[in-house]
């Protein structure tokens, strides 16, 4: 049985981590709010942006698009962009989206050739050691996220599929719908899908100076968008992720605590009532 100074230690000591839990709790939860309110602020945007984009991909000459294209060459290769957290201790937020990854990999075609665009620290350092191509990889931005860091991602996968040398891009991230509810998906960046039923130009609408070069604008854009919108969903994720990993933190420490206290009461208990017992037995030995 543990002695008194090493229960009181441990009190000690797990007073200290609910301590730290409480604040990254709190932390968690500001950060929470600020992705948020980013999130609806871009929404209208890439709204209106998606209803443009569909009323000219509506044009006869659209598909000839080279982001439209659907390619299906002998061995494709796909890539795909995986989205983690910079930093742990947000409960399966990271391993989700890792193992899923790893799944899509080891599920595909015999002849398709698989690679990575990693985002986040946490993903990079894992699949670094695996032997699967790594196309490109970002960390340590979600903590000042900018657009630049979306177009930067969303220029570079770009540039691979018009040069072929990628033929499909597929997103693997959390989307944020609550504080304690993350949604794993898997959604197909490029080439780009429409939406049917979308809003369709008028049949006497004049695109200038053409509706490729109005497509050469708008669908790198729309990539663009893609990119942010899955960042800034992965980040508001991570900190709800984080901000329910803490509070059951916090309250598991404060169970530890309760059940410590008690183990150090009962323990004090029994040193008294066997100091007692010592002092009856040396006086009824002396008598």
């Amino acid at each position: 049985m543990a002695n008194l100074k090493q229960i009181k230690r441990r009190i000690t000591s797990v007073a200290s981590t609910q301590q730290i839990t409480k604040a990254m709790k709190v932390v968690a939860a500001a950060k929470l709010r600020k992705a948020q309110e980013a999130i609806l602020m871009a929404r209208p945007y890439a709204l209106r942006l998606q209803e443009a984009l569909s009323g000219v991909a509506a044009a006869q000459d659209a598909a000839v698009h080279p982001l439209l294209e659907r390619r299906q060459p002998e061995r494709p290769r796909v890539c795909y962009l995986v989205v983690t957290a910079d930093r742990g201790l947000c409960g399966s937020f990271n391993a989700t989206v890792i193992k899923r990854a790893a799944q899509l990999v080891a599920e595909a075609p015999a002849n398709q050739e698989s690679l990575f665009y990693l985002v986040g620290k946490k993903g990079v350092d894992f699949f670094r050691s695996r032997p699967i191509p790594i196309t490109g990889r970002r960390q340590n931005f979600f903590n000042h996220l900018q657009y630049g860091d979306a177009t930067s991602i969303g220029q570079d996968l770009v540039t691979l599929y018009q040069k072929g040398e990628i033929d499909r891009v597929v997103l693997v991230f959390n989307e944020f719908k609550s504080a304690i509810q993350q949604i794993l998906h898997t959604d197909q960046l490029l080439p780009v899908v429409m939406e049917e039923g979308g809003p369709a130009h008028a049949p006497d609408a004049i695109f200038e100076p053409g509706v490729r070069q109005v497509l050469d604008q708008l669908l790198p854009m729309y990539v663009n968008r893609m990119v942010w919108r899955v960042l800034l969903d992965s980040s508001a994720a991570e900190q709800g992720a984080r901000m329910t990993a803490m509070e059951s933190a916090t309250e598991n420490a404060s169970e530890m605590i309760a059940d410590l206290t008690l183990q150090y009461n009962r323990t004090r208990q029994a040193a008294i009532t066997q100091e007692i017992a010592e002092i009856v037995g040396g006086a009824a030995a002396i008598q």
